[in-house]
């Protein structure tokens, strides 16, 4: 009873926080004239947090990497965190039978740990590094 309780739970965790980091819902209905006005809204407002990433490190290269990283920063965090409940399932639900399935979800957990902090600091390393790397 408590493994399916815990499953439950991590699932409803991981569904909730797709939930809350999705920032674009699907429409019920067939594109329109409205939503099609606010896909061009949105991809306006890409080209433009890319323009002003550009104008913020004053190249197109670092502006590029620096937009990019952002986008690998904000869609971390959702992936890692789901990584990091499959290994909880493999380590405390299924690897109380199976040993070796104990030693993967603890794989599972630390890898995915370590890919968050990675993708967390990576942009503050980058600006750091143009800020006070190129002189």
């Amino acid at each position: 009873m408590k493994k399916a309780i815990i499953i439950i739970t991590l699932f409803i965790i991981v569904f909730g926080i797709f939930i809350c980091t999705n920032s674009v819902y699907a429409a019920e209905q067939a594109i329109d004239e409205e939503t099609e006005s606010k896909l061009v809204e949105i991809k306006d407002n890409a080209v433009n947090s890319l323009a002003d990433y550009k104008e913020k490190y004053g190249s197109d290269i670092y502006g590029t990497v620096a937009y990019i990283l952002n986008i690998v920063r904000i869609y971390s965090i959702p992936f890692c965190f789901l990584g990091i409940a499959i290994g909880a399932i493999h380590k405390y639900v299924v690897g109380v039978r199976k040993l070796d399935t104990l030693e993967k979800g603890m794989g599972l957990i630390v890898t995915f740990v370590t890919l968050l902090i990675i993708c967390q600091i990576l942009p503050l390393a980058f600006a750091v590094f143009v800020k006070f790397g190129r002189g």
